[in-house]
């Protein structure tokens, strides 16, 4: 069988230098907001091209981090309005519902999966605060669209990157095209961790100074809030892990790119319909390729029959989730079918071309 990914062969690949991380923190006697979360941070900063990198405990954090430290600078509160794609990730939206502002779901690009800003505009109100364009699978969103939109309307542009680490667009990268970003490390993502991690970037040094506060308990200085913070700190040791594996995330980046192209060049069969591959192929990091098929039980069940694991990201979309059962009688049809048909194929940098020839044959052979 042909796992659908393989974590522990992604982080064998590094396990030298990684054993030598945890072993140094371990030693060091110093486990939270030390010298392996500030060397991180430096790190993560300059790969992104940003000023300031806040490393917290998780991905879902960082976006309620920076939506609540815009709203201790007075430039947003409760009631507010975001706009978020409707076919993304639930954290995208769990993020604005829990700082208490109110996600406004736009319908997607039905060939990118990405919001589509085509259909921005309809959805903005006097209570719009910011767009959070979620660069879903990898690829990024049409920012200069959505920028232009922002700056119109005086938007907050809130990146949820977790999936596109490393994504290239008008030679910036994927966290420095917005006001400010949220990432994921968490273990599956493209620079994982080894167990929950996340991270804040920007480039405004107020937001930037509030989120060190808000993520401490609201302190900058032990026993001094200034804020009603919460307990979300990216600890020593994941700190340490994340400089290395982030050492090596271009080069397991392009491995992704290279697999995806030939996906896209071998895969024959009229039944799938194949991710539309951007013509910058910078623009997408593949942390996912999710194909459409209109009979996907089937499918899926064949391709583990011929030794192919395949996952769905996500089989029910966020308006049809008991969570917001508000939205439940809804209709988001481009949403819908997408969650209805989309399947994720195996694509990570430890693939070997015979795996990767394996899968394609297989995707044909789909009848």
């Amino acid at each position: 069988m042909i796992n659908f990914l393989d974590l522990k062969k992604i982080n064998l690949q590094h396990a030298s230098e990684l054993n030598e991380a945890s072993e140094r923190v371990i030693s060091s006697g110093w486990y939270i907001m030390g010298q392996e979360l500030t060397v991180f941070e430096k790190e993560f900063a300059s790969y992104c091209q940003t000023d300031y990198c806040i490393g917290v405990a998780n991905g879902l954090d960082a976006l309620i981090l920076i939506i609540e430290g815009y709203k201790q600078l007075g430039l947003m509160q409760d009631g507010d309005e975001i706009i978020v794609p409707s076919n993304t990730y639930i954290a995208s939206i769990l993020a604005i519902s829990k700082a208490n502002l109110v996600p406004v779901l736009v319908e997607p690009d039905e060939n990118t999966f990405l919001l589509d800003p085509l259909k921005i505009e309809d959805k903005i109100t006097a209570k719009t605060k910011a767009i959070l364009p979620v660069h879903l699978y990898g690829r990024l969103c049409d920012m200069n669209s959505i920028s232009a939109i922002a700056a119109k309307h005086k938007l907050k542009i809130i990146e949820d990157s977790a999936q596109s680490h490393g994504a290239i667009q008008y030679n910036k990268r994927s966290g420095n095209l917005g006001d400010a970003s949220g990432f994921s490390f968490y273990p599956g993502k493209n620079l994982g961790a080894i167990g929950d991690a996340g991270a804040i970037t920007t480039n405004d040094k107020e937001l930037a100074e509030t989120i060190k506060a808000l993520r401490n308990y609201g302190s900058h200085k032990k026993y001094e809030n200034l804020y009603r913070g919460i307990n979300s700190r990216l600890d020593e040791l994941q700190a340490a892990l994340l400089t290395v594996k982030l050492k090596y995330l271009d080069e397991e980046t392009e491995v992704r790119r290279k697999i995806a192209e030939r996906y896209d060049l071998e895969i024959k069969n009229t039944k799938v319909k194949l991710p539309l591959l951007p013509s910058n192929r910078l623009e997408h990091a593949w942390h996912l390729y999710v194909i459409q098929v209109s009979d996907r039980e089937t499918v899926q069940q064949f391709l583990a029959d011929n030794g192919v694991q395949t996952l769905i990201h996500y089989p029910i979309p966020p308006h049809k989730q008991q969570a917001y059962k508000e939205w439940n009688n809804f209709s988001y049809p481009i949403s819908e079918k997408m969650h209805n048909d989309v399947l994720s194929l195996p694509i990570s940098p430890v693939m070997t071309n015979e795996e990767v020839t394996k899968v394609i044959e297989a995707v044909n052979f789909i009848s």
